[in-house]
């Protein structure tokens, strides 16, 4: 019995169909193909889908993964043969599944990016007290980046008031700075070496903050009041603490 024809318009609307529920133009076109045949040779399924050979092979492979394709060798040739259509809502179902299985974490993700980041900008060395201050206020851990210890240099009396309180305190402070630099650390700092910093600049990493000090004339900073960006620093620095030298 002849096989049913269709016309090329209902032909085109049944591979943008296809599209509709996950496949590529070119895989829908080799699978109408496939299942026009029953059973075909690649060849032949190239020629009729107007595709080249590497294209149509690279089409039937996800079309095998996809589990909506499967071959039979005969006479030590490939033959090619679509699974029945019905394999195309066990198909969405998966996807649907997936897609059910990421969505806590695109949420998770989505509250983050929602979180409002506080930035505030500091100028001059009254400014830059203001920040060491609110470390000292925040009372928790701070890990610090530091190349060439400008805040002694720059703001010696002060410098030293700072180290009191954080040993009154026993705030304890992770401090990396250049190999090579001699520096006294309050009791509570524990230091490590790395080869290179930058040597204008600092950074501290302490509660849900990020400041950013530029040792310029006057000094600048910036503050950063962000939960998931403090947390992605330290998740950094901790890498690189890791890394330095005792």
């Amino acid at each position: 019995m002849d096989k049913p024809t269709i016309s090329m318009a209902s032909w085109e609307e049944m591979v943008s169909s296809l599209e509709k529920v996950g496949l590529t133009k070119i895989e829908a076109r080799v699978y109408m193909v496939l299942l026009k045949h029953g059973s075909v040779k690649a060849g032949k399924i190239a020629r009729e889908a107007n595709l080249n050979r590497t294209t149509t092979y690279d089409a039937l492979k996800r079309l095998l993964e996809k589990g909506l394709a499967s071959y039979v060798i005969q006479e030590n040739r490939k033959y090619f043969q679509p699974v029945e259509p019905q394999r195309l809502v066990e198909f969405i179902k998966e996807k649907e599944n997936e897609a059910r299985s990421i969505i806590p974490d695109l949420s998770r993700l989505l509250k983050v990016s929602k979180e409002p980041a506080h930035v505030k900008l500091y100028y001059g060395k009254k400014g830059i007290k203001s920040v060491f201050l609110d470390f000292i206020k925040t009372a928790g851990p701070i890990r610090v980046l530091d190349s060439e210890g400008q805040f002694i240099e720059a703001m010696p009396d002060f410098a030293k008031y700072y180290i009191k309180q954080l040993e009154k305190k026993k705030i304890r402070i992770q401090h990396i700075v250049r190999e090579g630099r001699d520096i006294k650390p309050s009791k509570t700092t524990e230091v490590r070496y790395v080869k290179k910093l930058p040597s204008n600049s600092s950074m501290d990493i302490y509660g849900n903050k990020i400041c950013i000090i530029v040792w310029s004339d006057p000094p600048e900073a910036v503050v950063i009041e962000s939960k998931s960006t403090a947390e992605s620093m330290r998740f950094y620095f901790d890498m690189l603490w890791k890394m330095a030298k005792k």
